[in-house]
């Protein structure tokens, strides 16, 4: 972490907090599943919007620390986390939904920002390990809930249902459709009715194999279970023969 990037007060405390959770990907995929349980049990309006607003900006923080970006991208991302967080509860207490389209906004763009970030690291890492795979699969997982998240926009903006037969929508169905496509499962119960709906799952459909089978098979194909454990060990006894 680069210290001369901390210009904020208590800077050597927020250093020491953000060290704590480098490389934590086992932490950011455990928040990315808590965050597609509420957004796939909660609806999208209301308090409930607030409270899977504030999964996503933890979410999003989290990576971007984990991902060794510098401090003023955190802060950043904290200050647009909390601008989303602030529209979400505009939105819930004057029942104007237009508020939380723009929090919403902010929240996925910095959401996608920050898995591209996860992403970084995980290519660039030199030793692969097991945070190293939960990272890929940390950014795996995240591509299903930005594609519903432009589904139901979609749906939202034009005029015809987003799926055939299915003029009645919950916000669940958008993350259903999303996972069966990303990973080609394909029930075949929700199909989109027309463009731009078909060809961007199609894209989603390739992005998932692509995903699956050039990074993370090749990420496992790497992993050498316990090479680090045997590391610190070795570490730890040429320091204890040097004393």
């Amino acid at each position: 972490m680069d210290r001369s990037g901390i210009r904020a007060p208590g800077g050597e405390r927020w250093l020491a907090r953000a060290e704590r959770v480098s490389d934590a990907f086992g932490l950011v995929f455990a928040l990315v599943v808590v965050t597609y349980v509420l957004t796939s049990l909660l609806g999208n309006s209301g308090w409930s919007s607030v409270l899977v607003m504030l999964a996503v900006s933890t979410t999003s923080v989290v990576a971007l620390t984990s991902s060794h970006v510098k401090p003023h991208w955190v802060h950043l991302a904290i200050y647009l986390s909390l601008f989303g967080l602030l529209m979400a509860v505009i939105a819930a207490a004057s029942g104007n939904d237009d508020w939380l389209d723009v929090g919403a906004l902010a929240q996925v763009l910095l959401l996608a920002a920050a898995m591209a970030a996860v992403l970084v690291r995980v290519i660039t890492s030199v030793e692969v390990n097991a945070r190293t795979i939960l990272g890929a699969i940390s950014v795996y997982t995240v591509l299903g809930l930005l594609f519903a998240f432009v589904y139901e926009a979609i749906g939202r903006i034009q005029g015809s249902p987003f799926f055939e037969n299915h003029p009645h929508l919950h916000h669940s169905d958008y993350i259903f459709f999303s996972y069966t496509t990303l990973t080609t499962t394909g029930y075949g119960d929700l199909v989109p009715g027309g463009q731009p709906g078909r060809m961007l799952a199609g894209i989603e459909m390739l992005l998932g194999q692509i995903f699956l089978v050039t990074l993370v098979a090749g990420l496992v194909a790497l992993w050498r279970p316990g090479t680090s454990i045997r590391r610190r060990r070795e570490q730890r006894a040429a320091e204890e023969s040097a004393d």
